[in-house]
């Protein structure tokens, strides 16, 4: 990693849904996540042979912002940073997530590209759902799929409720900082004479 990474903290980002879990076992990690939390067992071992298994090295790019987003990431052992250039010299750390956190959730819903690279902080391995598998279970099995898109959109909802009050409480900073400012002025434009 460079030095030129900022930290910034962002609602949209934190996982608010990490598993309590200290077992390494996918099926109890799923259930610990809202769209999968709901499911009984036969699903939840029919959603566990759609996962693929993926390692990635320390400083291995997981996916580059601007890619297609094509699956959730679920990292059962390692670390994650998860950043967004700004520039070409300059990126922005929006989070670092571990054990029992997930990403990529959106690309189950959209065909949008990434807005952000994930990259490995340490040697990872992670539970990979892609966007077909998961489509063809939605297809296979309509009811259970329902309860899982809820679940997803449900995260969506939350992580959105929680940006909007970061922008709000933002917003309203800046207007206190530049009455603040503006008062300030005021006050040294008077002078006696």
């Amino acid at each position: 990693m460079n030095n030129n990474i900022t930290l910034k903290k962002s609602s949209y980002w934190v996982n608010f849904f990490k598993t309590p879990t200290s077992k390494d076992d996918l099926e109890t990690v799923l259930l610990t996540m809202p769209p999968f939390k709901d499911l009984d067992s036969k699903h939840l071992k029919e959603l566990v042979k759609l996962t693929h298994s993926r390692i990635y090295t320390a400083g291995e790019y997981i996916f580059l912002q601007g890619d297609p987003g094509v699956a959730l990431y679920i990292i059962r052992d390692g670390e994650v940073l998860v950043t967004q250039n700004t520039s070409e010299e300059h990126k922005i750390v929006l989070a670092k997530f571990g054990r029992g956190d997930f990403l990529g959730e959106i690309a189950l819903l959209d065909d949008a590209p990434r807005s952000a690279s994930a990259v490995a902080v340490v040697d990872t391995n992670m539970a990979v759902i892609f966007k077909p598998d998961l489509d063809e279970f939605l297809e296979r099995f309509p009811k259970v799929g329902i309860n899982i898109l809820k679940g997803l959109s449900r995260i969506v909802a939350f992580r959105l409720r929680n940006l909007n009050n970061d922008f709000f409480n933002l917003y309203n900073k800046y207007f206190e900082l530049a009455e603040e400012n503006e008062n300030g002025n005021d006050k040294q434009n008077i002078s006696p004479d």
